[in-house]
């Protein structure tokens, strides 16, 4: 079986981060969003991988290679004009990528549990389409899946009256990229201009092919909005393991990672991630649900439940701050006797002054 992983979108949900990378670049506990995908697919066995490439796409290239150093045999395929998920797949299967069975993993998803499992259930069901499937609070987010005696009888993208909780997970099985193929050339855009994998699963829905489902029992999250990356930090960092490789000169409590690099002269406070070459200055706090990224600086104050990124700068004297999302080589400076608590989202190379 081949992957596809789809990193053509511009994020634009989660600008002003976007303006200067693709949103599959921003680091996650040191590693690109899009690596997660593909060290996943990995770990089910699945090597051969495509990506699908389109707003920065030369970024992607530069950082993920041939994919070699992650296991993976990347191939890369353009989608010049973004015209949905369902175009993307379609992309891969004309430039004659896809040629048997294959997943489609979209490259701004995490799923806690993997999906080796589902894999293997694919293989040994013999269903021609198999979607994973989570109960959500908020359907009118995604595309929903409705049930019938077990069976897919309907799937609805972003619907704006409740009828169903499912929400389709972003990990699509198929069998026969011929049968793909016809069922896209069938498809109309929908009113986003976009043609919808929602509507591609239903097409085989409708004329009596085999559908399946699997309920995942884990996290699932899509990450598209700041908030959704903050809600992927907590998230990963609940699973993280302790590691230290990098100096503690300081005090370390709870399940930290130090990179190697790193420096810790100040507090640590765990579940919390300290990325390479980083800095925590004596003095400094970093609090639970934090991660400071590679080369990041944290000269003063206190950090919680944040992403810091690359190469940023905080110097926050007596201010906290909480439920924030700075960008590269961003800089923060509390240039008065300012206390309290601080929310920030800040966008790359740039200088905030409190």
């Amino acid at each position: 079986m081949k992957g596809l992983v789809l990193a053509a979108g511009e994020g634009s949900r989660l600008r002003p981060f976007t303006y200067s990378r693709p949103k599959h670049l921003i680091p996650l506990l040191g590693k690109p969003m899009v690596q997660y995908p593909i060290e996943d697919l990995v770990s089910a066995g699945v090597v051969d991988i495509g990506v699908v490439v389109g707003y920065y796409g030369d970024l992607l290239r530069e950082a993920l290679g041939d994919g070699s150093r992650l296991g993976a045999r990347l191939t890369y395929i353009a989608q010049e004009r973004r015209l949905g998920i369902a175009h993307a797949v379609y992309r891969a299967v004309e430039e004659g990528f896809l040629d048997g069975p294959f997943v489609v993993y979209l490259g701004d998803n995490i799923v806690e549990e993997g999906v080796a499992g589902f894999a293997r259930e694919f293989a040994e069901n013999g269903s021609d389409v198999h979607i994973l499937l989570s109960e959500v609070e908020d359907p009118g987010r995604f595309g929903v899946a409705v049930l019938d005696s077990g069976r897919v009888v309907r799937l609805v993208e972003k619907p704006k009256e409740p009828v169903s909780n499912l929400a389709v997970v972003g990990v699509y099985f198929f069998r026969d990229p011929e049968l793909v193929e016809r069922a896209f050339k069938d498809l109309k855009p929908s009113w986003r201009g976009e043609y919808e994998v929602t509507e591609l699963v239903q097409w085989f829905v409708d004329r009596g092919y085999r559908v399946t489902y699997s309920k995942i029992k884990g996290w699932w999250k899509d990450v598209g909005t700041y908030e959704g990356l903050l809600d992927a930090v907590y998230m990963l960092l609940d699973r993280v393991e302790s590691g230290v490789r990098g100096s503690v000169n300081g005090e370390v409590r709870g399940r930290v990672v130090v990179e190697e690099g790193a420096v810790v002269e100040g507090r640590v406070y765990g579940p919390a991630y300290i990325g390479r070459g980083a800095l925590v200055s004596r003095g400094s706090v970093v609090e639970p649900y934090t991660s400071i990224e590679e080369g990041a600086r944290v000269y003063s104050g206190r950090v919680a439940r944040s992403l810091v990124m690359e190469y940023s700068e905080l110097d926050l004297g007596r201010a906290r701050l909480v439920d924030s999302v700075l960008g590269s080589r961003a800089r923060v400076r509390n240039t008065r006797e300012l206390h309290g608590d601080i929310r920030l989202v800040v966008s790359d190379n740039s200088l905030v002054e409190i």
